[in-house]
């Protein structure tokens, strides 16, 4: 450690070293950030406590050797303990707002982020979406997000984990949104009053047991229920698509992420009409269902549910 301290000085230094140093030792990315890089950066403007948007003009700042003892032993930290960087530094980035994030939630990371920048358009229109549904909500990020897009409208954010909820509670008073967002703990629909939304969002737990099994550390260090969709990946996505009908306006939308079980969804019900939505930044896996198809495909739906 001695020599790093000594021969690495600056924020580029660090940055640059972190990135080699995380390469070198196989780490894996896609928890908020997607390369060594990206989390080199992240990790040491935390250790030196500066805002992730720093000027890089700022990047050949010399370092006081406590500030480089501390960046050195969050990158070993990062290394040895497999931990990624969000949980490290208690915060994640999402539709550029802040989020506050530990082991009690996934990391934000959802390609929605954009579809809600653009207010669903022109799916719905702005002004005709009074309530708006997150199902698994975990750190809240995507209601608080919609609560953003959204001020005129009155946002429900369900998870069935109260450890989830209890993050979804900071970060709802973090952005002074409790007299927007509402949080429930519910299993899906189960506990919500009869409303019907114009919006009902959802990135649940869409992971088939053997692919959650093979992936790598830093997946496993946040929470099983927030991967397991049981053996294809489908069982809660299959719920959503049956119960939607009762909660979503006719004129409404359904969306919802179901990432690597796109195709296992599309070849269990090759005749229904999902719309596989595109994103400029980057995702996947995302389909889009109007109200009136929602109710035109239950009984379809409803015939797959265990």
């Amino acid at each position: 450690m001695n020599e790093t301290l000594t021969t690495l000085t600056t924020l580029r230094d660090y940055m640059r070293w972190a990135s080699s140093r995380f390469t070198a030792e196989k780490l894996s990315f896609g928890q908020g950030t997607t390369t060594a890089l990206d989390e080199a950066v992240a990790l040491v403007l935390f250790a030196v406590n500066q805002p992730y948007h720093l000027a890089a003009s700022f990047f050949d700042c010399v370092l006081t050797h406590d500030e480089r003892k501390t960046v050195f032993e969050l990158i070993e930290r990062r290394i040895n303990e497999r931990v990624p960087a969000a949980y490290l530094t208690k915060e994640s980035i999402f539709m550029g707002l802040s989020f506050y994030v530990d082991e009690r939630v996934l990391i934000p990371r959802s390609p929605v982020a954009e579809l809600i920048e653009q207010r669903f358009e022109p799916w719905v229109e702005e002004e005709n979406v009074e309530h708006i549904l997150d199902l698994c909500t975990g750190s809240a990020c995507i209601a608080i997000a919609c609560a953003y897009a959204f001020p005129n409208a009155m946002v429900d954010a369900v998870d069935l984990s109260p450890d989830a909820l209890e993050v979804a509670e900071i970060n709802i008073e973090k952005h002074q949104l409790s007299e927007t967002v509402t949080t429930y703990q519910s299993d899906l629909f189960n506990k919500l009053p009869p409303i019907k939304y114009d919006v009902i969002i959802s990135n649940p737990p869409y992971v088939a047991l053997q692919e959650w099994q093979e992936l790598p550390p830093e997946f496993h260090a946040e929470p099983d229920m927030a991967f397991k969709g049981g053996e294809s990946g489908l069982d809660l996505v299959l719920r959503i698509l049956t119960n939607a009908k009762d909660y979503l306006n006719e004129q409404g939308i359904l969306i919802v992420e179901v990432g690597s079980s796109a195709e296992t969804l599309q070849n269990l019900f090759p005749d229904v009409p999902f719309y596989w939505l595109n994103f400029e930044r980057g995702g996947d896996g995302v389909f889009l269902l109007t109200g009136d198809q929602v109710a035109h495909y239950h009984d379809v739906f409803s015939a797959h549910l265990k």
